[in-house]
């Protein structure tokens, strides 16, 4: 499954701060969707086309891309001007982005022992866990972005009747694989972390292996889908994975 490809917005209000001694960001006023995502990971691949060098690293999110620099090649003055000129010449014409999207299936056991929050979250939602368990696997996911820790993907396209709040005192540790979710995201955490997203699940499989080639499991614009599991299809899944 996948999301419909949208044109690259004719307008789109934009500024250039500088952030810290070595990075700079470029905002977007727009609120967060797929299609600014796309226009994101576009620009970034165009700026890494078509910028100068001693850009270290582009990091994008959901409203702003990032830019990394080192700061004995630039002023700061002179690189921003350079970089809204990239950013403004992109959008007059966009490319397109070359990387094609996959789809990764996620297995997710849902069942009490891997979802702590499942009861909250049904009484906030006055959902059943079934209901939950349908409407969480039932859309495919788009990864917006990567952060908090390494690897954790933000995914857009949660089911409203999903919304709930996080927790309003965190975990100290949430274990890894854990799926969970914090107001209008759903997301899953790659390693052992402190979190405050209510969990109602978590997959066997490893999102984040820090010594291979392709650490993560995903990359932005990627499209996630989640499978229901049993708890005994987890620990076989989980010794293959070990």
């Amino acid at each position: 499954m996948t999301l419909p490809e949208k044109d690259f917005p004719k307008k789109l209000d934009f500024n250039v701060s500088i952030n810290g001694d070595s990075a700079l960001d470029i905002r977007f006023s727009a609120e967060p969707s797929a299609n600014l995502s796309r226009y994101i990971i576009g620009l970034r691949q165009y700026i890494l086309k078509h910028g100068p060098n001693g850009l270290t690293d582009l990091i994008p999110s959901y409203q702003c891309l990032t830019i990394i620099f080192v700061p004995t090649l630039f002023d700061n003055e002179s690189l921003s001007q350079e970089v809204h000129r990239l950013t403004r010449s992109f959008l007059e014409n966009p490319e397109k982005i070359k990387r094609k999207p996959r789809t990764i299936r996620i297995p997710v056991c849902y069942e009490s022992t891997f979802a702590p929050d499942m009861t909250v979250l049904s009484k906030y939602t006055d959902l059943s866990p079934e209901e939950i368990i349908q409407l969480h696997t039932a859309s495919p996911y788009l990864v917006h972005m990567l952060g908090f820790s390494p690897g954790f993907l933000y995914l857009g396209g949660l089911d409203p009747r999903l919304h709930c709040p996080r927790k309003d005192k965190p975990r100290a540790s949430i274990p890894a694989g854990a799926v969970g979710i914090g107001g209008s995201q759903t997301g899953i955490y790659p390693q052992a972390t402190p979190g405050g997203w209510q969990i109602i699940g978590q997959t066997p499989i490893q999102l984040f292996q820090p010594y291979s080639e392709s650490p993560f499991i995903a990359a932005p614009l990627d499209i996630v889908e989640f499978y229901p599991i049993s708890e005994f299809e987890f620990a076989i899944i989980s010794q293959h994975h070990d």
